[in-house]
């Protein structure tokens, strides 16, 4: 397995980095702010696109896919959305290259020049609003429910593997309505999904919650969010979903005609999630040994190890253990026997310590001879001997409840990391001494907004769904407040 890891305490960046390449997540390729997700990265990543598919469909939205080129000209036609974007937009200019005058090299061939530009995708609201057009004429054409999984392209000067990259993974989703309300209704609906997929699958708790204005998706009238909290105190913004109003119908002329028989302007949404959630899980659980993975993410819930010294032993194990892996596989367990002779026992312990497989047995001899197995749970890092007759019951609910404390463990740290504070001076304490979210009162104003980034780095993270009104004054404009918003240091 190599050297340990540096510790989290030390350095945390540091930490995260080196698990994302020793775990065999993904690692840098040759190209600039661009990652190569390895298989066991990308696994989990399947996983974690399978469940939200699922539920995708489930609340009826259907998957197309839409062109990676978009021409410039469709960018200009929504002011806020080019300039939202134009500082990230990686732009093709050429179809063709062509050989150096000295046959050395290649170069682009000046005759090769596009009649337009074409800007590679950071989004796809403008192409999918120019399709849309086409689609429809009449309110019987609606609602479209339409999602799409592919790569996009944003052009970011400071990287990092999962969390912030030129290329990354996701689904977006792009939905057209009849009525304001339904929009509405549909963005708070995928909003509740993603919390609902982070709580029960990822075990990580979020805040839901409204952006500012500051900080809303470029051309949305209002950006919904979920929120979480890093072990390092710093938030993550964890997945969003926007209502568009009618901004892109009008900046594409998409209408229909109404049940009175008038022309409308058609209501949008979109929401997405990307690789960035691999991120999240990996900051939320995982230790100074390694990846700590939930159950119903992992790609290896069970892993089982064999001790032996001759191979009449090793025959012996095997036979046993073939009996609890049909058992565990029938119960829909992803379960590995790894009785390679690569390794001793103690590495393979090390290394699917280091990639977080839940639960992990050990069989030897003594285990054959008495009828039990060690299991070893990665969460706590405990270990028990169990007998082996009903192992597979006994793992099947032990896989339960280390997806229960992984998300109670991580919900504690969140709940203890949200404090309330009236004054400035506290403020800024919080943030140094302890971190998290931050509770105070807001004037609503982007002045007092941005001046508080300014000071602190810390911005506001959301105005949380629900929120209960509450006199106060801002901290530091003394203006008047009616609620909290949630202030946070974030990736």
């Amino acid at each position: 397995m190599g050297k340990k890891l540096v510790k989290r305490s030390e350095d945390y960046s540091k930490w995260y980095n080196e698990l994302v390449v020793r775990a065999g997540l993904a690692e840098n390729s040759g190209i600039r702010g661009m990652m190569v997700i390895k298989p066991y990265g990308y696994a989990i990543w399947e996983k974690m696109q399978a469940q939200l598919d699922k539920m995708f469909k489930e609340t009826g939205h259907e998957n197309a896919y839409f062109p990676l080129l978009i021409p410039k000209s469709y960018f200009s036609k929504e002011a806020k959305h080019v300039e939202g974007f134009a500082k990230e937009a990686a732009i093709v200019t050429h179809y063709r290259l062509r050989t150096t005058a000295d046959k050395k090299g290649i170069e682009v061939d000046p005759n090769a020049k596009l009649e337009e530009e074409l800007i590679i995708r950071p989004t796809s609201e403008t192409i999918i609003w120019d399709t849309y057009k086409r689609w429809i004429q009449s309110y019987r054409d609606l609602p479209i429910l339409v999602n799409q999984w592919a790569n996009v392209m944003r052009w970011e000067m400071r990287t990092r593997l999962f969390l912030r990259t030129a290329e990354f993974l996701w689904q977006e989703g792009h939905t057209a309505h009849e009525t304001k309300a339904e929009a509405v209704a549909e963005a708070k609906q995928m909003l509740g999904v993603y919390a609902d997929f982070a709580e029960e699958f990822m075990a990580m708790p979020v805040v839901k919650g409204v952006k500012s204005e500051t900080e809303r998706f470029a051309g949305a009238e209002d950006t919904y969010t979920i929120e979480a909290l890093m072990q390092d105190g710093k938030a993550l913004q964890s997945g969003t979903s926007h209502f568009l109003g009618q901004n892109f119908a009008k900046a594409f002329d998409v209408k229909f005609l109404s049940r009175q028989g008038k022309l409308e302007h058609v209501w949008a949404t979109s929401w997405g999630v990307s690789t960035r959630l691999m991120g999240a899980l990996i900051m939320t659980h995982s230790d100074d040994n390694g990846l700590v993975l939930p159950p119903k993410l992992a790609p290896i819930q069970v892993v089982i190890i064999p001790i032996y010294r001759k191979d009449e032993q090793l025959a012996a194990i095997s036979e046993k253990v073939d009996e609890i892996v049909k058992a565990l596989k029938a119960k829909g367990i992803s379960v590995k026997y790894d009785d390679s002779d690569n390794y001793k026992p103690g590495w393979k312990f090390n290394e699917y310590e280091l990639k977080g497989v839940p639960v992990r047995l050990a069989v030897g001899p003594r285990d054959l001879e008495n009828n039990t197995v060690e299991v070893a749970r990665r969460d706590t890092l405990s270990k028990e001997v169990v007998p082996m007759d009903g192992v597979d019951l006994y793992i099947e609910d032990l896989l339960n409840k280390i997806q229960e404390n992984l998300f109670q463990k991580a919900k504690d740290y969140r709940d203890k990391h949200i404090t309330k504070v009236d004054n400035f001076e506290d403020f800024k304490k919080v943030l140094d001494e302890k971190s998290g979210f931050v509770s105070a009162h807001w004037d609503g104003t982007a002045e007092t907004e941005e001046k508080i980034k300014d000071l602190t780095k810390a911005t506001i993270r959301c105005v949380p769904l629900n929120n209960p009104l509450e006199e106060g004054v801002d901290m530091i404009s003394g203006k008047a407040s009616k609620q909290r918003v949630l202030f946070a240091k974030a990736y």
